[in-house]
């Protein structure tokens, strides 16, 4: 053990937050904001707003391979090469398959991203509230543990990150998808808007609307003071944006959190384990593995705040064993790495649309329409539990004549003949949390800083099978009602993972004997730790979790404050 040349005192912070990305950068924004000196963890090296991203104003011309990923690296990297954002412009950012291994009895796609910001850089931005369909579900179809919150419990924190986070919307008046506070929307197509009326008029319960995106529309003064600026439309958000006109930690949470003076942020550090204290009973702190020297080091802090992403969330508490807690911290209920869930995203159905031949798409849109989940929400009525939720956009495809030479050849290049409009839709479809989905230490395999290997063993069901059905049988009806032809549904069937919705496994819920975490996030049985990423999800209900995640964080982060101020943790 070494102190790496620094003192106690330098290693002592009022609070720990394990994580950069989504919803560790919220946690930093939190404590810093509300005067806590703390400790920010990041396993992987630091990325700056600005100055690291390198690809963000290149041409397509200046990529060697055009954004191509090149054949060797696809070879080496299977996993990882699967992920629709996993281009040349933005390679990287994601870990490459080598670099960390884990575990699949069963094939898991885990897409990761090991820097400052995390996933935050990357992700699609899709945010929807949920309601209290998705907090109610599992007491009433008795699929999962009882969540210990409702709608109204985060209601006030979904807002208050709405306003400092940037997200445009439209207000859709929907009890089971709550409207937020929202920005200017951008535009839907005229044949998205097309679908949404035939939708409407064709069925009372199933509504199209503008797919909610973490983008800023019309920057408040909230965002300018951040230094982000609005969004350009330039659909490269994933080489990280130089406006900051989406959302990220770094262009945000991070900086906004470095301004008040009370943040270090310490990349290139691997978490071994959190240190309990038998005699105090609570933890005092964690160990971490500087992954250049491999030296461990221990810092301390009253308060710490798991956000290492779902699977590593899971890892850190299995591997932090103890006399008082030898099957992971917290697990007196031993339901730690249980319950893991994800969300279902095999299913696409495209077809061709031959009206509005008048009309086409300018310019670039960095989201789409969506459908809220109409399955099964106010009472079951079908084969299945629960439901899904689907994407929708349409756009005319083109075609560029390159034949001759020439003045020909240049006007042909210039002006692509416009073809039909093309529709696609994408099913994200919620998966049912299981005792047998589950997230294991292995017991010989260890990584390069001698941390235990991740064990990934979850899959498909019956349920996922016949929600799959149902959504071609049901997009496929809707597709014919709105004169749609060339009808096609494919099922990609990629391995669970691939979504990067990842659950479950430190669930909340009522009952320290079936869950792991309170109503506020804190574990039961050590309540100085919190956990507000994926890992805490009791159920996956359907919409993009990230704003969730965020809530969550902001809402544990002030009571978590407030506790302390009291000294009762």
């Amino acid at each position: 053990m070494s102190n790496n040349n620094t003192s106690l005192q330098n290693r002592t912070f009022d609070a720990i937050v394990i994580g950069s990305g989504m919803s560790g950068g919220w946690a930093a924004k939190e404590f810093t904001g509300k005067g806590l000196k703390t400790l920010v963890l990041e396993r992987g090296r630091d990325v700056k707003h600005l100055k690291d991203y390198p690809t963000t104003n290149q041409f397509p011309w200046e990529f060697p391979h055009r954004g191509q990923v090149p054949q060797e690296i696809k070879a080496a990297n299977p996993v990882i090469s699967r992920c629709y954002a996993f281009k040349e412009d933005a390679m990287h950012f994601f870990v490459k398959d080598n670099d960390h291994p884990y575990g699949q009895p069963k094939p898991f796609d885990w897409i990761r991203g090991y820097q400052v910001g995390g996933k935050s850089l990357m992700w699609a931005r899709q945010t929807q509230r949920w309601s209290d369909f998705d907090f109610e579900g599992p007491a009433r179809d008795g699929f999962a543990t009882d969540w210990p919150i409702r709608y109204k419990d985060l209601a006030p924190w979904y807002s208050y990150v709405e306003k400092f986070v940037g997200i445009s919307g439209n207000k859709d008046g929907l009890p089971h998808l709550p409207d937020g506070e929202f920005l200017p929307a951008m535009d839907l197509t005229c044949v998205e808007n097309y679908f949404k009326d035939k939708v409407a008029a064709n069925y009372k319960d199933r509504q199209v609307i503008y797919a909610r995106c973490a983008h800023l529309t019309q920057p408040q003064p909230v965002h300018l003071e951040q230094g982000r600026g609005q969004c350009q439309k330039r659909d490269l958000c994933q080489r990280g944006c130089p406006f900051g006109g989406y959302f990220s930690s770094n262009s945000s949470t991070i900086p906004w959190a470095e301004k008040t003076g009370n943040l270090t942020l310490r990349p290139f550090s691997v978490v071994h384990s959190i240190i309990y204290d038998e005699q105090k009973g609570k933890a005092t702190g964690v160990r971490v593995i500087d992954t250049k020297s491999k030296e461990m080091i221990e810092f301390y802090a009253k308060v710490i705040f798991v956000n290492a992403a779902a699977v590593n969330t899971n890892l850190i508490l299995l591997n932090s064993t103890s006399h008082r807690f030898p099957n992971g911290l917290g697990n007196d209920s031993g339901v730690l790495g249980k319950y893991f869930a994800f969300h279902n995203y095999r299913g696409h159905i495209s077809a061709q649309y031959e009206g509005f031949l008048d009309s086409t798409t300018d310019g670039r849109r960095p989201t789409s329409a969506y459908l809220p989940r109409f399955r099964n929400v106010v009472k079951q009525e079908t084969d299945f539990l629960r439901g899904y939720a689907a994407g929708f956009s349409a756009e005319r495809g083109t075609h560029t004549n390159t034949n001759g030479f020439g003045k020909s050849l240049k006007d042909q290049l210039f002006n692509p003949e416009v073809g039909p409009w093309y529709v696609g839709s994408h099913m994200m479809g919620e998966t049912i949390p299981k005792e047998k989905s589950t997230l294991t230490l292995d017991s010989t395999r260890k990584d390069e800083w001698g941390v235990p290997q991740i064990n990934i063993d979850v899959d498909y069901d019956e349920n996922d099978e016949k929600m799959l059905k149902d959504f071609f049988e049901q997009m496929t009806e809707m597709y014919t009602k709105a004169g749609f032809t060339n009808i096609k549904t494919s099922d990609s069937k990629q391995a669970p993972g691939l979504d990067i919705h990842e659950m479950g496994g430190v669930r909340m819920g009522h009952d320290p004997k079936t869950s792991m975490l309170n109503k506020w996030n804190q574990l039961h049985a050590c309540t100085n730790v919190f956990v507000t990423d994926g890992a805490c999800m009791t159920s996956t209900s359907t919409q993009n979790p990230s704003l969730t995640y965020m809530a969550l964080t902001a809402r544990a982060a002030d009571y978590a404050f407030q506790q302390l101020k009291k000294g009762e943790i």
